[in-house]
């Protein structure tokens, strides 16, 4: 593989800094839902007009139809640029609009990709169950074929946005007489559906952007399946690929960048016993300088992984071992922001952390459990990578 970008990718990377910095948004993001959805559809159709919604999407559909490279870039400058990527749009251009590249048909593509690269349209992901998160094959939620549609009852949890949301990527169990990772069906659900019921769910650091959803005999046509009806959890397999994969590329440049931010805080503020900065302590030091490495050798992991999906065309197991490495390197940075700044966190702001480095902290808790805990992660690399006894 090799590391370095050609002049041509090089000068893509100028274009890119360069329109973020003219038309970024330069407003704060609202707190209520509707002023949460106006405001990242809008910055979405913003993207979207200027040419930049969709770098490695086909044309047909709305997209510029360049390499994952390309879209690396973009990544790396929306994160440097200090934008968020984990708004209202995520799941559609990074689960169910790839999924829907990967394995749905043309009248599904057609109907549904535009919308999302034009900031139409919310989706949400509907998989996690009260009883069926990590062990995901286990879910309950039902479909019962009844004429050209399916009729859906059960419940779903953790849902983001799907107060916000107008489609949502579902997963249901259409056949009980086959073992749990047969007989799931991936299927489009319309969230303005007649017996959708979307709950939100306020979490410890304030935010209400977690779901629980209901569905009473919420009834779907079989045109909006995806791949084959019972074969679902494949389908699902190429949407948590994608999410394990290069979805999360923004976010590890944000992480590099708020370890920069803490090495510069650490120069500044005296040290636990008050001789010299808290930098000239030999144990901070340390910690911090190991997080600075860790974050290059993240980065040089999430390279590998968009080489290898570039040459097999979709992101495999692999991609799990980014995910585990970042959520749990996200997640030892935040306790070291503690650590540093101590009471202090409550005061300071940092630009990469909109919730600040308190914030910042209570959100990391998240990061080994959204998208397939850590220990679900390490099963994956183990059996699917390694090849490991179950």
């Amino acid at each position: 593989m090799d590391l370095d970008f050609s002049a041509a990718q090089q000068d893509f990377r100028d274009e890119v800094r360069t329109w973020l910095a003219e038309h970024k948004p330069r407003e704060p993001r609202p707190h209520d839902a509707a002023g949460i959805r106006a405001y990242d559809l809008d910055w979405q159709r913003t993207q979207y007009e200027g040419g930049w919604a969709g770098i490695a999407w086909p044309t047909e559909y709305g997209g510029r139809g360049l390499s994952l490279l390309e879209q690396l870039i973009w990544y790396e400058e929306y994160g440097r640029a200090g934008l968020p990527s984990l708004d209202s749009t995520f799941v559609g251009l990074n689960h169910a609009g790839p999924t829907l590249i990967e394995r749905a048909n043309e009248a599904q593509c057609s109907a549904h990709l535009p919308p999302i690269l034009r900031g139409d349209v919310v989706w949400c992901q509907g998989f996690s169950e009260p009883e069926a998160g990590s062990d995901l094959a286990s879910l309950r939620t039902r479909g019962v074929v009844d004429g050209d549609e399916l009729v859906v009852s059960g419940q779903k949890i953790w849902t983001s946005n799907a107060d916000l949301a107008d489609w949502q990527e579902l997963l249901v169990r259409t056949d009980t007489s086959v073992p749990k990772h047969r007989g799931i069906t991936w299927i489009i659900c319309d969230m303005r559906s007649p017996g959708v019921d979307a709950r939100p769910i306020e979490t410890m650091d304030g935010a209400h952007e977690f779901c629980e959803v209901f569905y009473d005999e919420v009834r779907i046509p079989l045109s909006n399946v995806v791949g084959e009806l019972n074969d679902g959890w494949s389908v699902a397999m190429s949407t948590l690929s994608f999410e394990r994969g290069t979805a999360f590329t923004a976010g590890q440049v944000r992480l590099a960048s708020t370890v920069e931010a803490l090495i510069a805080l650490a120069a500044e503020r005296p040290g636990p016993l008050r001789r010299g900065s808290a930098l000239d302590d030999e144990e901070l030091a340390r910690r911090l300088a190991t997080m600075r490495a860790e974050v290059a050798a993240l980065r040089a992991l999430t390279y590998s992984a968009i080489s290898r999906s570039a040459r097999e065309g979709t992101p495999g197991p692999e991609g799990s071992i980014v995910k585990l490495y970042f959520s749990e390197l996200e997640k030892r940075a935040a306790r070291l922001s503690m650590d540093l700044l101590g009471a202090d966190s409550l005061r300071y702001r940092s630009r990469w952390l909109p919730g600040g480095w308190t914030g910042g902290y209570l959100q990391s808790f998240a990061s080994t459990i959204g998208g397939g805990t850590s220990e679900v992660q390490r099963n994956i690399i183990g059996d699917r990578v390694l090849g490991l006894p179950r």
